[in-house]
């Protein structure tokens, strides 16, 4: 029986929205279509977005036969939004970091503990601080969460029966984090620490690195400098400061469809470079100047127009520029239906501003200071764990993370070694519904019995498609951790032994005398050879 693990990337749905008119003042917001897309794909939906890791990961939406734990009402997520650089402080300058570190709570399993009645907002504080041990109470930033609405859409089946629950989570904002030049690292972590009411905590989250920069270069990039560079399909976020001012700072967002500047909430677009008909370039280059890209919200989908990116030099946009984009450049957006039209922000409206030609400089234009944004890469993390089946004292921390699956054996004997980090003896790893036996080895790996696929289907020796189960994370006392990780049961052959020879190993071909079904056979077979050579039957998205 051949097994793999595979993720569904999804195919782009629906057609994409019409740019707006060129001569139109106002951008206006892209319409969403019936199937909103995100990142160029399929949207993922609350239902299909991943449970820890990647936010832009998808897990494998094939799963048939059993029932389906990658997202139930009691489920908690915390996702924790940042910059992967910072700018270091000297003396007694603060530079805050920019955009400001961001932690979005969700889920309905919130609403279920025991300080519910206090309201959603008030049972959970926070704190949020550098990863240092030498850090100092006045280091930390206390969170003061907002509830808002939620603007990802649930499955009906999973959205509450009481009217009193409205679809909605909590937001909050590290505004005044900094690191100072007395700190010699050159990678740090943020580190989240979540409380329920006045005594319990949660437990502590940690965000992904984050790179420490002097000031932003302004050299054309080097491979030796690519971690600073701006990929295609990354993530970025967008900020605009009136005469570099901070209290000036506005943040390109995305508010219940709109596109907006906001002064304290910020959003994470996927930049992809794409051809001159919309269409994505499949490619893991750098983003250059001159290049045709868009911009799409990662959470809600809804997109920009195409427009070509430019470098900005002392308010100028130049045109003759193609290196790649670096981190915390200046950059400005032109619209490709409206050659002289640029993105700009005015108060706290999105507008298209026409920028006149330099008098003096045919291959520049003249901008103004609302058309001129800085761009900077961004990270997500989510952590999403249900203790709802328990009464769970204990913090859920430390939050165990999977990286990667290797598959080794086969059959009937199939074994599944987890790499990732943070396990211990008390975790378990469940295929769907059902617990593997698990063996412990490190804080790093894990070891599991792959279950037989007949759990899942009775009937699996006539069935023709395949079986995808989601993995989780279950400690001894009921914790449920969610991962962004599926396994998937694929059919094996038992095709009579005159068809594949004396010695078991020969090859049928599929001839014009044969009938559909033989033809199906022989190429599951030749598949399922190629399986069996390689010995590697595990398919894993990144």
């Amino acid at each position: 029986m051949d097994r793999r693990d595979t993720g569904d990337d999804g195919g782009s749905s629906g057609r994409r929205p019409d740019p707006p008119p060129a001569d139109s003042p106002l951008l206006h917001t892209l319409p969403l279509p019936p199937d909103p897309m995100t990142h160029l794909c399929t949207r993922l939906t609350a239902h299909d977005a991943p449970r820890s890791g990647d936010w832009s990961r998808r897990t494998s939406s094939g799963f048939q036969g059993s029932e389906d734990l990658r997202v139930a009402p009691a489920d908690q997520s915390v996702i924790i939004l940042h910059a992967k650089v910072a700018q270091k402080s000297y003396g007694n300058e603060k530079r805050f970091f920019c955009p400001p570190p961001c932690v979005y709570i969700s889920g309905y399993g919130w609403r279920a503990t025991p300080d519910h009645m206090k309201g959603y907002a008030d049972s959970v504080h926070g704190y949020m601080c550098l990863d240092s041990s030498s850090q100092s109470q006045a280091d930390t930033f206390k969170l003061v969460f907002d509830e808002q609405p939620e603007s990802r859409v649930l499955p009906p089946r999973w959205r509450p029966a009481q009217p009193s629950y409205s679809i909605s989570r909590m937001f909050a904002c590290a505004k005044s984090l900094f690191i100072s030049d007395q700190d010699k690292r050159k990678h740090f972590c943020l580190l989240l620490r979540l409380f329920l009411g006045s005594r319990q905590e949660v437990g502590s989250f940690q965000s992904r690195m984050i790179k420490v920069i002097s000031k932003p270069s302004q050299k054309r990039q080097s491979l030796k400098n690519a971690d600073l560079c701006i990929s295609s399909g990354s993530r970025v976020a967008l900020f605009h400061r009136l005469r570099s001012q901070t209290v000036s700072t506005r943040y390109l967002s995305v508010d219940r469809g709109a596109f907006v500047a906001s002064a304290r909430r910020w959003t994470a677009f996927t930049i992809s470079a794409v051809d001159d008909h919309g269409g994505l370039v499949m490619s893991e280059s750098f983003i250059c100047y001159g290049l045709l890209v868009q911009l799409v919200c990662t959470e809600s989908g809804v997109a920009l127009p195409p427009m070509v990116i430019r470098k900005v030099n002392k308010q100028h946009a130049i045109l003759d520029v193609d290196e790649p984009v670096s981190q915390l450049h200046k950059v400005a957006f032109q619209f490709r239906d409206d050659f002289g039209s640029y993105l700009c922000v005015s108060n706290d409206a999105i507008i298209q501003y026409q920028a006149p030609p330099s008098s003096r400089d045919p291959s520049r234009v003249v901008l103004n200071d609302g058309s001129c944004w800085t761009i900077i890469g961004v990270e997500a993390v989510e952590f999403t764990f249900n203790q709802s089946l328990a009464c769970i004292q204990t913090p859920v921390s430390p939050f165990p993370s999977i990286s990667r699956l290797e598959v080794n054996g086969g059959g009937h004997v199939a074994m599944l070694e987890v790499h990732g980090e943070n396990f211990s003896p008390h975790l378990k790893v469940w295929f769907g519904s059902r617990e593997a036996e698990t063996m412990f080895k490190s804080s790093r790996s894990l070891l599991c019995v792959v279950p037989d696929v007949s759990v899942f289907s009775d009937g699996w020796r006539r069935l023709r498609h395949v079986i995808t189960v989601p993995l989780s994370l279950i400690r001894t006392d009921g914790l449920i951790y969610r991962t962004s990780f599926s396994f998937t049961y694929t059919p094996e052959l038992h095709l009579p032994l005159t068809s594949r020879g004396p010695a078991a190993g020969g090859r049928r071909e599929a001839g014009p005398d044969r009938g559909p079904e033989e033809k199906e056979d022989v190429l599951l077979e030749m598949i399922h050879q190629e399986f069996t050579k390689a010995n590697f039957h595990l398919f894993v998205q990144s």
